[in-house]
């Protein structure tokens, strides 16, 4: 089955063909079709319908168990977020970083950060130790 947004999608306003564009909202990516004339968007309902999804978990507390594993203490990470993760990239088996913010937070990122993203964390960590 083919997806709406690979035919050409005419603006409602201007009548001319909308071009491919990615928007990121709250650092989630979504497709979505923009008008190069008027500027009028379209989203993709279903990366719409993820964007909810995702802030339903963003917006949700959790209180989860620390265990000791061997030498170390292990936190769950609940399934809906483990779910909702595995759908956007295949993170299972694969490395996360951590990172001690202040005194009682704690971030876990998932996936590999860009060098900017880095420099950021390592400039946050720097005066976080002054």
């Amino acid at each position: 089955m083919k997806d709406i947004f690979e035919q050409k999608v005419l603006c409602s306003n201007c009548d001319r063909v909308m071009s491919r564009i990615e928007i990121v909202k709250n650092g989630f990516a979504v497709r979505a079709l923009q008008c190069t004339k008027c500027g009028q968007k379209i989203i993709h309902p279903a990366d719409m319908q993820e964007y909810n999804n995702f802030m339903s978990l963003k917006n949700k507390v959790f209180k989860v168990k620390m265990r000791i594993v061997g030498n170390s203490y292990a936190v769950s990470i609940p399934k809906e977020i483990v779910n909702f993760m595995r759908e956007q990239d295949r993170i299972m088996d694969n490395m996360v970083r951590l990172c001690f913010n202040e005194a009682k937070k704690l971030s876990l990122m998932f996936g590999e950060a860009d060098g900017e993203e880095n420099k950021k964390i390592g400039k946050e960590m720097d005066k976080e130790a002054e």
